[in-house]
């Protein structure tokens, strides 16, 4: 039986540091406090959108992946602000300076904490963009299937954990001893928000194949990003592939 420190310690590797702060991006921003129902303090930054105030102001909220925390993800807000979109950066519970411990039932709460948050604020729900970059897109995917938002973007994200875990480790029974899931798959026939999926070719954690399963299953309009480098790399690689398959898609939603 896979023990649940050793299943934990794959999924969730959290760090507690910061590389940075939000002012290296020279943008106004705010360092903010998410409370969540069932009494964790979410760590976040929100970037306002830069977009004109005739400009549809769509935001983005960032649900990243399983290692570092938000301060690892400013080359995205960085992009994402270029294109005229604001960003709430989010740490789940148990990264960065969030308190409380990581867990599949506990990042889907977080995600919602922090969409009412952008509510809260005056964003409307269709100008609110559910992004997930790899594990992220698990955590996405369910705000998009339970709260209306305005679209959906899975960067190099699975199909589900154990779909993940049986590429990393072939010789394990994992489909059936995995107890974190994030079936991803499985909620995507039911998005009705437009969908970006961004994947590489190359990426050796989450093979392409499971990308374009992904985008088969779900609803137009959508479209697929081919994008360039590993699983790490992905979006430092593929920085040109990626605002295009953005800009592509944000003129789909009628920016």
């Amino acid at each position: 039986m896979i023990g649940r420190r050793w299943e934990q310690a794959q999924v969730f590797r959290p760090r507690r540091e910061w590389l940075a702060g939000g002012q290296v991006l020279g943008r106004p921003w705010e360092n903010i406090v998410i409370p969540t129902p069932d009494g964790e303090q979410l760590s976040a930054w929100y970037f306002p959108s830069p977009a004109p105030a005739t400009a549809r102001p769509r935001t983005v909220l960032h649900c990243h992946g399983a290692a570092g925390n938000i301060s690892h993800r400013l080359n995205t807000a960085h992009l994402l602000l270029e294109l005229g979109l604001g960003v709430l950066l989010l740490d789940y519970r148990g990264y960065g300076r969030s308190t409380g411990r990581p867990s599949e039932a506990g990042t889907y709460v977080d995600a919602q904490a922090a969409l009412a948050w952008l509510r809260s604020r005056g964003v409307a729900a269709g100008e609110i963009i559910a992004w997930g970059e790899s594990l992220g897109g698990g955590v996405a995917s369910e705000i998009a299937v339970t709260a209306p938002v305005g679209g959906l973007v899975l960067q190099s994200t699975f199909t589900s954990i154990p779909d993940a875990a049986a590429h990393r480790h072939p010789w394990l029974p994992v489909q059936w001893l995995c107890r974190i899931r994030y079936d991803t798959l499985a909620r995507l026939p039911a998005v009705t928000a437009p969908t970006l999926v961004l994947h590489s070719p190359a990426d050796e954690i989450i093979p392409f194949e499971q990308a374009r399963r992904n985008f088969a299953a779900l609803r137009a309009p959508k479209l697929f990003q081919e994008t360039a480098g590993n699983h790490s790399q992905s979006f430092r690689e593929a920085l040109e592939p990626t605002r295009t398959g953005v800009v592509r898609w944000l003129g789909v939603m009628g920016e």
